[in-house]
Order: structure tokens, then C-alpha cells, then sequence
């Protein structure tokens, strides 16, 4: 199930979203508008969420967490970007990777 929002998932929303994979949960952040898209089987499931509402490409990056270990990952075939300096799957650009952090400890933090 995939849930978009601008506020933190409530633990009742977190349930549904690990519903795909159980202790892992996708997620797509735009980091310009502060709003996630999380509960996608693949990335690009979520991405098309934020941009068919407006968000820019540029500004959507992917990555997720994993529920066991609390850590937060940046990696997601959406991020494979040369135009925006980022040739791997993992984001590149440290203030992006911060932005995301902390972008989903604020999303996720009944849980982190």
C-alpha cells in the first residue's frame, strides 16, 4: 500500500506500510516539498505519485528504512541521475543525503 503525505505516518500507517516487504519500506522523498511517498514495491511506483502531483524531478530521490536494524538507507535505481551529478544508485550529494535523513527520521519517527 502506498501512502503519500507531508506529515509523519502514524504507527497504524506504518503497519500498512510494511506490508510489502515486512521489515523493510520503500521510500521516495520530495526533498524540496517535504513529502513522502512510502510503501512502493519499486521506487518508480512512488515517483510517479509525487509527479503526477506536482513535484519536480529533480527533487525526488529514494531510498528506505529498515524496520529491525533502524537504519536508513539512499539507494534506488530512481537516483541514477548524470544530469545531476549522481551516476550511482546511491545518493550522491551529501546535503541530499542529509536533506533525506532527515527528511525520513521526521516521517518515520514513531519508529526511529
Amino acid at each position: 500500500m502506498i501512502i503519500t503525505k507531508k506529515e509523519p505516518f502514524t504507527p497504524q500507517e506504518i503497519i500498512k506500510l510494511k506490508e510489502v516487504f515486512d521489515t523493510y519500506i520503500k521510500t521516495v522523498i520530495d526533498v524540496k516539498k517535504k513529502i513522502c511517498s512510502a510503501g512502493c514495491d519499486r521506487h518508480f511506483e512512488s515517483e510517479e505519485v509525487l509527479l503526477k502531483n506536482g513535484s519536480a524531478q529533480a527533487d525526488i530521490w529514494g531510498g528506505g528504512v529498515d524496520l529491525e536494524t533502524k537504519t536508513i538507507d539512499f539507494n534506488s535505481f530512481i537516483n541514477i541521475r548524470p544530469t545531476q551529478n549522481n551516476r550511482s544508485n546511491e545518493i550522491q550529494s551529501e546535503k541530499l543525503r542529509k536533506a533525506y535523513e532527515e527528511l525520513t527520521k521526521f516521517f518515520f519517527g514513531a519508529i526511529l
